[in-house]
């Protein structure tokens, strides 16, 4: 399938897991001296694959992608009429914004993020120590020092103040810093190692960290300072922009579904995704079963049970106008087979059609198949759970990403007719059916609203609400939330595990 796939996911078989919660340290069971583990630089490669696998689980059930999603305007885990998927309440908690240190979701974000981190520190100690050299092993070692970066961006756009260490060797409890020393060392970090990275994306780095993520990555940090610690650095976001749209290496594709195909390395507009594979990442991607009704099969022509859990929040299909092509990311109204019939049942005598309806009557007891579904990314036939999952790669940056990044920091800097011409950023909007932007059409919530239509359950949304002042605002069966909700708190086993840490203001 990929030709990437011998680095990056093939180690997902055999990758152990390193570290956990805020003791960043593994303990080691055996040892081998470097010298002897690490023979060629095929070796030091592979070994470097151990940090990218700890991506893997972004986009999983009840990981950080989830934790975002389900808090913000998005998606919602409404409690259905069967009385399934309520589980004491931990979605309620992420929806409504009451969240508590104990929630499931929460504690394996964290660990998520941290596990991460510690992977990084890992394979920089390996891959510096070795006596091993060649061209390019500083290059491998500047692409682990971003992949940390991105794991710290992670930690302080969710929960600001954090542990942090970047030495392996340490035995001690990281010491907990704020938010702004962390996001010092995260642009430090990529300024200066993004001279050493891939400039031109190519077979041999897909899914690797190359330029345009570490400018990228560099673009969102800046874009987010303001929010994060009180700096302008707009200008300085623009500048990131810049030199990611003037590498030449990414263009707008003319389909916006081609960028989640199921086999989408093609797409020209990824900039960095999370490879996968249909056996050998097994219970990484498998939106079709947390959002599909079982009626979904005759569609689709999968195997096994579907959950029917996750949906798009009500209030926000309405964002979309009905000439935008983008609303094709949810599946809504009558549902075909794959023939192309209309899909009904017959109970008692009765004809019902099988159809997804956007609008959700009862928070608590939502009814099968009210929701609108997800189908952004492309099902293939005979999916079934932990059997053969979704071989999609998960996108985690792409160009429309960094032009509308762009877009914004021209806009708080009151310059955005400065590229309302440029023709990959009408494109964006050329390619869902819309026309381009005129320059009256520029405002805060428009932004909003478009950032939303274009990346919906990409995990961008919950930074674009706090950015927009539009966090703490009521939206469908959720309440006014207070500015301590901009963050999460810090999971109680982190806290039990660490005295250094702190919990975060309001918990």
């Amino acid at each position: 399938m990929k030709t990437t796939w011998k680095f990056l996911a093939l180690l997902a078989v055999t990758a152990m897991s390193m570290g956990a919660c805020t003791n960043l340290e593994e303990e080691v069971f055996s040892e081998i001296p470097i010298d002897k583990f690490f023979q060629t630089e095929e070796d030091v490669l592979m070994n470097a694959g151990r940090a990218y696998t700890k991506l893997q689980r972004f986009p999983e059930e009840q990981r950080l992608w989830s934790l975002i999603e389900n808090s913000s305007d998005e998606m919602v885990i409404p409690g259905r009429d069967d009385g399934l998927w309520w589980e004491q309440g931990r979605w309620d908690e992420l929806h409504t914004h009451n969240f508590t240190s104990t929630n499931k979701i929460l504690r394996q974000s964290w660990e998520y993020v941290f596990e991460g981190i510690s992977a990084c520190n890992e394979v920089i100690y390996e891959t510096e120590e070795t006596d091993i050299n060649f061209e390019g092993k500083d290059r491998i070692v500047a692409e682990i020092k971003i992949l940390r970066a991105l794991f710290y961006y992670w930690g302080i756009d969710n929960w600001g103040n954090i542990p942090f260490t970047v030495d392996f060797t340490d035995k001690e409890l990281p010491e907990q810093k704020d938010r702004k020393f962390v996001f010092d060392f995260i642009e430090q970090e990529i300024l200066d190692n993004v001279d050493a990275l891939q400039e031109q994306p190519t077979t041999q780095y897909y899914g690797r960290v190359t330029k345009g993520m570490a400018y990228t990555l560099l673009a969102k940090l800046y874009l987010n300072a303001e929010e994060w610690i009180g700096e302008n650095k707009y200008q300085q976001s623009v500048d990131a922009c810049d030199m990611v749209i003037g590498s030449n290496a990414y263009s707008i594709e003319t389909d916006y579904f081609a960028n989640f195909k199921v086999q989408n390395e093609g797409s020209l507009e990824n900039i960095f995704v999370i490879p996968n594979h249909s056996v050998y990442t097994k219970d990484r991607l498998y939106w079709y079963t947390l959002t599909l009704n079982d009626a979904s099969r005759a569609t689709f022509g999968f195997k096994g049970e579907m959950w029917d859990g996750f949906v798009l929040e009500p209030e926000f299909f309405n964002k979309y106008a009905e000439n935008d092509l983008r609303r094709n990311s949810f599946l809504f109204g009558q549902q075909y087979d794959m023939s192309g019939n209309p899909i009904y049942f017959l109970e008692n005598g009765d004809t019902t059609w099988f159809e997804y309806t956007p609008t959700i009557a009862n928070y608590r007891a939502r009814k099968k198949w009210e929701g609108a579904r997800c189908c952004k990314y492309e099902y293939q036939k005979e999916l079934e759970y932990y059997v053969i999952d979704m071989e999609n790669d998960f996108v985690l940056f792409r160009y429309a990403d960094v032009l509308y990044t762009k877009l914004e920091a021209l806009h708080r800097m009151g310059r955005a007719g400065e590229m309302l011409n440029d023709p990959a950023l009408q494109k964006i909007r050329t390619r869902a059916g819309l026309a381009p932007y005129q320059a009256s059409e520029i405002t805060d919530a428009e932004l909003l609203d478009e950032f939303g239509r274009e990346f919906a359950w990409e995990a961008r949304r919950r930074q674009d609400q706090i950015r927009f002042g539009n966090w703490g605002s009521t939206w469908w069966n959720k309440p006014p939330s207070g500015p301590t909700a901009k963050l999460f708190p810090i999971p109680q086993t982190a806290l039990s595990s660490n005295s250094k840490l702190q919990q975060n203001d309001g918990y």
